[in-house]
C-alpha cells in the first residue's frame, strides 16, 4: 500500500465512523447479522470498549471533538459495574478500560479516566493465581481456567505499571505471558483456546478446544490474539522471549491462510466447503503483524509488515461495507465460532480494523 491509498481509507473511515455514530446511537454493540443492524448487548459484556475504542482511535487521529464527545461516557458507565450485585466482570476488564478508560487519560489526561484504569487493573491483578501462575479466566466454578484471549488484557497491567511505577502489576503480567507461553502455545506456532489447571496446587491439566473445532485444532481468532498479545509483551519488557513466540505465531498464522489472506475460523479444518471465514481474526492479526515489524531487524520488517498490508487490504477491498451505508458495520463475515455468531459483522473486528488502518497512517497512542 502506498500513502495516498493508506489515507484515502482513513478519510472512508471517518465517512463510515460518522454513519455509525448516528446509527448505534446509544447502543452497545457486538454482532449484526444479515440485516447489517448491530445488537445492543449490556454494558457489562465483554465487548463494551470495542466502539468507544474506535472512536477514540479517530478522535486522536483526526482531531473531530465529536469522535471525543461521543466516547466521553464510556468508562464512566463501565465503572458502574463494579458496586453492581454481578458476577459479569472477569478477565476481560482489559479490553472494557483499555479502549474507554486508558487510551481517554493518555489522549485527554482526564484523572477519573485514570482512576477507572487503576480500578480496572487492581480488579485484573486480583484474579492472578500465585500458585499456578495465571490469571483466572472467566467465573463461576472455572477456578483453574486461563485462556489465550487474556493475552490482549494484560496490556493493561503494564499500563498500570507504567503510570504509577508499582512493578507488581508488571510481574503478574509477565508470570501469565510465561504460562501461557508454557502450555498455550505450540511448537509449531499453533495455539490452544482454554488451558485447565487445578487451582490449588497449580498443575496443568488439560487442554480444551473452546471456541476452536477440537482442543488439538487451530481457533484462527485465538491464534490471531496470542499473535499480537506477545508481540505486545515484548513491546512492553523488551524480552525477546516473547518477541520469538510472537514470530512463530505470525509464521503459522501467515502460512495457514486462504489465498485471499482471510482465514477461515479455525485453522485445523478437516473439509473447507462450507465453513465460513473470520475476518475479526484477520484484522486482530494484521495489528499484531504490525507491531512485530514495528520492532525487529530491517532485514525482516517486510515479512510481517507486507502479510498485514495484504490482510489489511483484502478486508478494505472485499469484506467491507463502503457501499452498504445502511449497514451498521465496517467489516463482513466474522465469526465467533463453529456454533455461535457465524458470518456476522463483530464489532472487535471493526475496532482492530480501525486499529490497524490508524497504524499504517502513523499511529502511535496505542494501548494494548
Amino acid at each position: 500500500m502506498d500513502s495516498i491509498y493508506k489515507a484515502e481509507i482513513m478519510k472512508r473511515l471517518e465517512g463510515k465512523v460518522d454513519r455509525m455514530i448516528r446509527q448505534i446511537g446509544n447502543k452497545v454493540p457486538h454482532f449484526a447479522g444479515k440485516n447489517g443492524i448491530y445488537d445492543d448487548i449490556g454494558t457489562d459484556w465483554w465487548t463494551t470498549g470495542f466502539w468507544p475504542g474506535i472512536l477514540w482511535i479517530m478522535y486522536d487521529m483526526t482531531g473531530k471533538e465529536h469522535y471525543k464527545d461521543a466516547a466521553w461516557h464510556w468508562d464512566a458507565t463501565l465503572e458502574e459495574w463494579f458496586v453492581k450485585p454481578t458476577e459479569e466482570f472477569h478477565h476481560d476488564v482489559g479490553f472494557q478500560f483499555l479502549s474507554t478508560a486508558v487510551i481517554k487519560h493518555k489522549i485527554t489526561g482526564d484523572q477519573d479516566a485514570f482512576r477507572r484504569g487503576i480500578e480496572a487493573a487492581n480488579f485484573l491483578a486480583a484474579r492472578f493465581n500465585p500458585v499456578g501462575n495465571f490469571i483466572r479466566a472467566w467465573n463461576e466454578d472455572k477456578y483453574g481456567w486461563v485462556i489465550i484471549d487474556c493475552m490482549l488484557n494484560i496490556s493493561l497491567l503494564f499500563w498500570a505499571s507504567e503510570v504509577t511505577g508499582d512493578p507488581r502489576y508488571k510481574h503478574i503480567a509477565i508470570k501469565h505471558t510465561e504460562t501461557t507461553m508454557k502450555y498455550g502455545i505450540r511448537e509449531d506456532g499453533s495455539s490452544n483456546h482454554i488451558i485447565s489447571f487445578d487451582a490449588e496446587s497449580g498443575e496443568y491439566i488439560e487442554s480444551f478446544g473452546g471456541q476452536g473445532l477440537a482442543p488439538d485444532s487451530t481457533w484462527s481468532r485465538g491464534n490471531s490474539w496470542a499473535l499480537q498479545g506477545f508481540a505486545n509483551t515484548y513491546r512492553h519488557t523488551g524480552d525477546v522471549r516473547f518477541l520469538n513466540v510472537a514470530k512463530r505465531v505470525a509464521h503459522y498464522f501467515i502460512a495457514a491462510l486462504p489465498e485471499d489472506h482471510v482465514p477461515y475460523w479455525d485453522f485445523r479444518l478437516e473439509s473447507l466447503e462450507g465453513m465460513s471465514r473470520d475476518s475479526s481474526a484477520a484484522a486482530i492479526a494484521a495489528s499484531g503483524l504490525l507491531e512485530i515489524a514495528d520492532v525487529v531487524p530491517a532485514g525482516e520488517k517486510r515479512l510481517y509488515a507486507d502479510a498485514a498490508e495484504r490482510i489489511l487490504k483484502s478486508l478494505t477491498e472485499n469484506y467491507a461495507t463502503w457501499d452498504q451505508p445502511e449497514h451498521e458495520a465496517i467489516l463482513l463475515h466474522g465469526t465467533s465460532s463453529g456454533t455461535t455468531n457465524i458470518d456476522v459483522s463483530l464489532i472487535y473486528g471493526d475496532y482492530y480494523y480501525v486499529e490497524a488502518m490508524a497504524k499504517l497512517n502513523g499511529w502511535k497512542n496505542r494501548v494494548y
